[in-house]
This record gives C-alpha cells, sequence and structure tokens, in this order.
C-alpha cells in the first residue's frame, strides 16, 4: 500500500515539475524556439496579393479621410459664412438706427457691386 501512495505522489510530482519548468535567469524572457531558416518565406505570388491587399486598404482609408476632411472644411466655411452674415446683419442694424431707412438700401447696394467687382 506505501509502495502505491509513494508512486502515485512521484507522478504527480514529476507532472507538476513538467508544467512548472524554471528558466532560471530567463524567467522574463518568451522561450526560444529552434532556428527554421525556410519557415518564414512565403511565395512571390502571396507577397503580391498581399500588397496589393494592403494598398487597396490603404486606398479606401485615405478616401474615408479625405472625405471626413472635405465635411469638416464644408462645416468650417458655413459657419464662418453664418457668422460673417450676422456680423453684416448687426452692422445694418446699427446704421439704421443712426440714419435713414432708404439711405442704409443705398449702402447695401453699393457695398454689394464693390464685393462683385472686388471678387
Amino acid at each position: 500500500m506505501s509502495s502505491t501512495t509513494t508512486t502515485t505522489q512521484t507522478t504527480s510530482q514529476v507532472e507538476i515539475k513538467a508544467v512548472f519548468k524554471p528558466l532560471g535567469m530567463r524567467q522574463w524572457h518568451a522561450p526560444k524556439k529552434a532556428f527554421r531558416p525556410g519557415s518564414g518565406l512565403t511565395s512571390f505570388e502571396k507577397r503580391a496579393k498581399e500588397r496589393q491587399l494592403l494598398a487597396a486598404v490603404k486606398a479606401k482609408e485615405k478616401e474615408l479621410k479625405d472625405e471626413k476632411e472635405a465635411e469638416r472644411k464644408r462645416r468650417i466655411e458655413a459657419l464662418k459664412e453664418k457668422r460673417a452674415k450676422k456680423e453684416e446683419k448687426e452692422r445694418y442694424e446699427k446704421m439704421a438706427e443712426k440714419m435713414h431707412k432708404k439711405r442704409v438700401e443705398r449702402l447695401k447696394r453699393k457695398e454689394k457691386r464693390n464685393k462683385l467687382i472686388n471678387s
């Protein structure tokens, strides 16, 4: 009976030792594998396909990025135009307080003509 328990204990200890194998000073590094020089080689066709796929992905990413940037610029431009219109409207309202309504209308038309000429 004692002989069977010792063999059971020794096999369990061997299993534990097999699972937990101390690596010595290299315990924080991954275990090294055997050097196989031909294992990483791929055929030219496979590499060419990978390059094509990568180029297609990059083109799609660039297209999406450009689209996003264009939308951003459009929003910024719309905001600037809206603010400029608001400022112009406020300026004309201030002028209307001081001047006659018809004169403000004449100035508006004159400024619009000058803007068209200058642009």
